[in-house]
């Protein structure tokens, strides 16, 4: 897949040449604290500046252990979005044992500086990194004015007195809350893939359904069933979906998502599409036998129906 926005990973070894405005992070979901550092870098390419985000192609807690795998956005939805957003650069930063012991002044001197051409930083106040985490907000302004760049600093956004970050969103997500979950995002929770043959069950009993399997590191929500759009090939359309192992008709466990869409016809297999879901409507169930598990599908698609005003 082709990408605008120019991608630089699995080297230390590269060179920016142009002046950069470079926005530091995570960026895991890429929710709306994230879009309030990219708003800025993308406000300095008036001034003149490239605009560039800087991240490690591995999240830290992952790396040293303290945080369970499971991700918001995987690497190839967040070059999707930062290039919707028309970023010009995507430093994907190696995150080694050797790379995370730089001592931060070096850091700064050599990546920052020499490699990028830093002209503004913007990051938030919890920013990380290099050695020991010394790295922080407060010595890349200690050091601004000899490196010839201004730092500006992003405060947390709070929504109704909860801070959105990305440990917050995940949580939400595992508790299946949904439309909180889409309001830090500033966007609904997505799901990439390509259009797999499934069983066919669902065709045999009347409700023909398109499937993807999706990345092997991205978080999933509570297996179950969830009111969603699909998007294929710019056009939106809104349909029921269902996440999970389908234990009434598989014996596999292989995580699907399975989506029923309303008024709709096309065989779509081998293409992509964006899965959004929007509500959490019921948890996945072992039926006794397929007429069970038909009866509960008409129930759902009738429920869907009402709830897109099909």
């Amino acid at each position: 897949m082709l990408f605008n926005v120019e991608i630089i990973c699995q080297s230390t070894d590269f060179q920016i040449n142009e002046n950069t405005a470079v926005s530091i992070g995570k960026f895991d979901g890429v929710h709306v604290g994230h879009r309030k550092l990219l708003a800025d870098i993308l406000e300095a390419k008036k001034d003149g500046l490239a605009s560039c985000v800087f991240t490690f192609d591995t999240d830290a807690a992952f790396f040293f252990g303290t945080d369970s795998k499971g991700e918001l956005n995987t690497r190839e939805e967040k070059r999707r979005l930062f290039e919707k957003m028309g970023i010009d650069y995507l430093v994907e930063f190696p995150l080694t044992k050797e790379t995370a012991a730089t001592e931060p002044e070096d850091f700064v001197q050599r990546y920052l500086k020499n490699q990028m051409h830093a002209k503004l930083i913007v990051a938030g106040e919890d920013l990380s990194f290099g050695a020991r985490g010394r790295g922080n907000i407060r010595l890349l302004q200690s050091m601004a004015d000899a490196m010839d760049f201004q730092v500006k600093t992003i405060e947390k956004v709070q929504m109704d007195g909860d801070v959105v970050a990305s440990t917050r969103i995940r949580n939400l997500l595992k508790e299946g809350k949904i439309p909180r979950v889409n309001q830090m995002l500033g966007m609904p929770y997505s799901i990439y893939g390509t259009v797999l043959h499934g069983n066919q069950i669902g065709r045999t009993i009347g409700f023909p359904t398109v499937n993807i399997q999706p990345d092997a590191d991205k978080l999933m929500p509570p297996f179950g069933v969830y009111m969603s759009k699909v998007l294929l090939e710019g056009k939106t359309y809104p349909g029921i979906t269902n996440i999970g192992v389908k234990p009434t008709v598989e014996e596999k466990k292989i995580v699907g998502v399975e989506t029923f869409l309303y008024n709709f016809e096309e065989n779509v297999y081998g293409k992509d599409i964006c899965v959004q879901l929007y509500e959490f409507t019921r948890p996945e169930t072992n039926f006794h036998g397929l007429e069970q598990l038909k009866a509960q599908l008409e129930r759902d698609i009738s429920e869907g129906a009402l709830y897109w005003g099909c």
